[in-house]
């Protein structure tokens, strides 16, 4: 084979923000052949064996051609991963189990897992006439947020979608003073004047116990999500949702409360 025929290296190396929806010093790293072997480890104690398609997947791959290029040797890991972790979390809400990846931190794979939300209790209460209430309203999405994005710094798509799912909770245009609405707002502009992700407003100091924030409540529906979704993809330069962010969540709860027909 002459040496024009010989296959070119890669001139650049698979960063985690070629492949994954992440920000800040991450984004720029190299995905390394021991953040894959965290990650693969990580989905095989949870689910019993790596997703197909999923974060352990796409780790392996880009880490075997960052090798191929040079850019990484066996046994590297990135310090993020290192310091911070590689892990995987699974979060109960009504109706569903929410299984988010992790790495340095940040959320790179998310799976919704839809769960039976009858109960003994709900076929009693149709038994004796009474109707009980299981659909995932937008106060507890926004909540479970916090569990699958809750360490992201609030910027003005998070905002814009905040302020979109409690106006449809509270069925109402008028932003509530102190509501989270005007936190998140309140969040995502100061952000903007911080360099350093470390010390940004997280979604979690505004979305933590969101239900009791709101004025009023309701059960997600597909037009609430669509909502959610397109204010975030307006506010977003990327035209994009954040994994595990305020629209993923709302849109999860909605398609949960359709397939339980609530």
């Amino acid at each position: 084979m002459s040496q024009e025929e010989q296959p070119k290296r890669p001139q650049e190396p698979v960063t985690y923000g070629d492949v994954f929806e992440v920000s800040g010093e991450l984004a720029d790293k190299p995905i390394a052949p021991e953040d894959a072997n965290m990650m693969q480890a990580a989905e095989t104690r949870v689910f019993g064996h790596t997703q197909k398609g999923g974060a352990a997947a796409v780790m392996q791959s880009a880490a075997t051609a960052n090798k191929r290029g040079g850019f990484v040797h066996p046994g590297d890991t990135t310090d993020l991963a290192a310091e911070r972790g590689v892990t995987v979390a699974q979060t109960d809400v009504p109706g569903a189990r929410v299984t988010t990846e992790f790495v340095g931190g940040q959320v790179v794979g998310q799976y919704v897992e839809p769960r039976p939300v009858a109960t003994a209790a709900a076929m009693e209460a149709e038994v004796v006439g009474l109707s009980l209430q299981s659909a995932i309203t937008i106060g507890e999405a926004l909540e479970a947020t916090v569990q699958t994005a809750g360490n992201k710094p609030v910027d003005q798509s998070d905002a814009a979608a905040i302020q979109a799912a409690e106006v449809r909770a509270c069925g109402t245009n008028v932003i509530a003073p102190g509501g989270i609405a005007a936190s998140a707002q309140s969040a995502a502009n100061h952000n903007a004047t911080i360099d350093r992700d470390e010390d940004k407003i997280k979604l979690i100091d505004v979305l933590a116990g969101a239900t009791g924030k709101l004025a009023a409540d309701k059960a997600v529906t597909r037009q609430d999500a669509e909502g959610v979704v397109s204010a975030e993809l307006r506010n977003n330069p990327n035209l994009s949702t954040h994994p595990g962010g305020v629209a993923a969540s709302i849109t999860a709860a909605a398609r949960l409360n359709e397939r339980a027909d609530i």
